[in-house]
């Protein structure tokens, strides 16, 4: 494995740039219509449109890093930096639901006017920057965590705007002004929902989980299924970064076969099979005389 760029990495870039400029132009006017119109609930969702911002931005700059080479010390590279960005960001997201949720218990207190219109204006213009943003990273959400969690904080903005739009109509057509505070905890709970799988993604990688989608039965019952293999045992798989799985691991074989044949035929499969790419095989045969395992 090396850190040098890659097309796909600027594949992936083009789309989170523009989605940032996107969602940065439009965060300024949410923030000013919230203040302007007084809706906590556009505020809310403009908190939440920072967050996205910030995790485009930590994307972004987790490619750039990541395209540095490997060296002496950092032997993978810098490609754990966007699972860092990724742990980083989802915290962000908590802070943000912390503040929310303190205005909006403010607000039920005491309620303030709320100026409904321009509210509900706003928040269908930032609906349309949403979902805009939403099919420019929709593509590529399933290559890279990043993307992935710049994906979900975009789809729950816009699902932010619903509820400030509804909100909007709410008060409008009742005068019912405790609907904007309400909609803020809706909003708070959402970003908590969403940013909870981030987080949790984030902390498996760097805990060297066995990836999702992947059993290590499954991996230990196709290996030993390779002609020639008795056992395997000492089995890891892991991630490094988005869709790059390692795997290490000892078998044993009886010797009947040529080793390297063995060894090619187990890394084409655990390619093939489980998408696994970067392997450390250790292959040891079994002594007659004492049955003990020797490193071969």
């Amino acid at each position: 494995m090396n850190g040098e760029p890659t097309k796909q990495s600027a594949r992936r870039g083009r789309p989170l740039a523009l989605a940032l400029s996107i969602t940065a132009l439009y965060f300024v006017v949410e923030v000013l219509g919230g203040i302007f119109t007084n809706s906590l609930a556009l505020l809310s969702d403009a908190g939440h449109m920072l967050s996205d911002i910030a995790a485009l931005a930590l994307s972004l700059f987790a490619f750039e890093l990541s395209k540095r080479p490997a060296t002496a010390k950092k032997t993978y590279g810098y490609h754990r930096v966007e699972i860092l960005a990724s742990l980083f960001n989802g915290l962000i997201l908590w802070l943000v639901v912390g503040v929310i949720f303190h205005e909006g218990y403010q607000r039920f207190l005491n309620p303030p006017e709320v100026q409904s219109l321009g509210m509900l204006v706003i928040a269908t213009v930032g609906l349309a920057v949403n979902v805009a943003a939403g099919i420019i990273l929709s593509r590529s959400r399933h290559d890279n965590l990043n993307v992935h969690g710049a994906f979900l904080h975009v789809v729950g903005d816009a699902l932010g705007s619903i509820g400030a739009i509804v909100a909007g109509l709410v008060m409008l057509g009742t005068g019912w002004t405790l609907a904007d505070p309400v909609v803020s905890f809706f909003i708070g709970a959402l970003i908590l929902y969403t940013s909870w799988g981030l987080i949790k993604e984030a902390a498996d990688i760097l805990m060297q989980s066995v990836p999702r989608g992947i059993s290590l039965n499954d991996v230990q019952t196709t290996l030993e299924g390779v002609s020639g293999v008795l056992k395997v045992h000492d089995l890891h798989v892991w991630v490094v970064t988005s869709g790059v799985f390692t795997l290490s691991a000892h078998a044993v074989v009886n010797g009947g076969r040529d080793f390297h044949q063995v060894l090619s035929e187990m890394e084409q499969i655990l390619a093939e099979r489980f998408a696994i790419e970067h392997t450390t095989i250790q292959l040891e045969t079994k002594s007659r005389e004492d049955e003990e395992f020797s490193a071969f």
